[in-house]
């Protein structure tokens, strides 16, 4: 169900145990290959995936998020993390007024993890049952497995989504390209005795890309995107079986 087609007589009827789905992504550059919106395609994909299977309800997609580290590539829009923090605190809470109390915001994009975070622990502490699903942590081995020598951003995990998803936007004719860059070689950021020293995708990738999306197919993306797919449903079904009394903090328990 998408709640932008629904009336509200619809929603006034959704069962206690319904579930939110907030894709939450970002416009910021993904290299030479990839489209500025991936981050947000591959969490919508998810996100409407999860909705088509019981109480669920798909919430439009927040497609701009907190994308400070690519400010110097053209195109890239990006927001502070208090405002997505806050935006997402004030939609929980619209879904709450109305009896809708468990939200999942299905996160694309690694900087959104932080203010989304912040704002399903505050929501929680207001009896509104918020968690993040950041979709590359749910499937860490098979990401491993698949790509053992890394990827980080705008490589072959995410433009194998992509040639899912939406293959005409992957530039295909540019994948040489990116994979000759210094960016497909190195892992997000800098490190010196472990501190990280370098965190703008400008430092270390002369393209943008972090990873090589030379290594992608199709077939490898039907695999990630179905066993994040997955992941999610089932979180989904585990949030729904919950009860109240269980999701709040402790100290909030009456």
């Amino acid at each position: 169900m998408e709640l932008a087609r629904m009336t509200w007589e619809e929603v006034a009827c959704l069962p206690p145990d319904c579930v939110a789905l907030l894709p939450v992504g970002a416009v910021e550059q993904h290299g030479p290959v990839l489209p500025l919106g991936t981050d947000a395609a591959i969490a919508s994909h998810l996100a409407r995936a999860a909705a088509t299977r019981g109480n669920r309800v798909l919430l439009p997609t927040l497609a701009v998020g907190v994308s400070h580290e690519h400010r110097q590539f053209p195109g890239t829009l990006s927001v502070p993390p208090d405002q997505v923090r806050d935006l997402a605190i004030s939609l929980g809470r619209s879904l709450a007024a109305h009896d809708v109390r468990r939200l999942v915001f299905v996160n694309g994009h690694g900087s959104n993890a932080a203010p989304l975070a912040e704002a399903a622990l505050r929501l929680r502490e207001e009896s509104a049952y918020a968690f993040v699903f950041n979709w590359w942590q749910s499937i860490p081995e098979t990401i491993a497995a698949l790509f053992p020598s890394g990827d980080a951003h705008g490589g072959a995990v995410e433009a194998s989504a992509m040639l899912v998803i939406d293959p005409e936007s992957v530039r295909t004719g540019r994948m040489a390209h990116a994979s000759a860059d210094r960016g497909a070689r190195v892992p997000w950021g800098e490190f010196v005795e472990g501190v990280q020293v370098a965190f703008d995708a400008a430092e270390f990738s002369d393209l943008g890309n972090v990873g090589d999306p030379s290594l992608a197919d199709a077939e490898t993306g039907k695999t990630i995107l179905r066993e994040a797919a997955e992941c999610l449903d089932r979180f989904c079904s585990w949030l729904a079986a919950q009860r109240d009394d269980v999701l709040r903090p402790p100290s909030s328990r009456r």
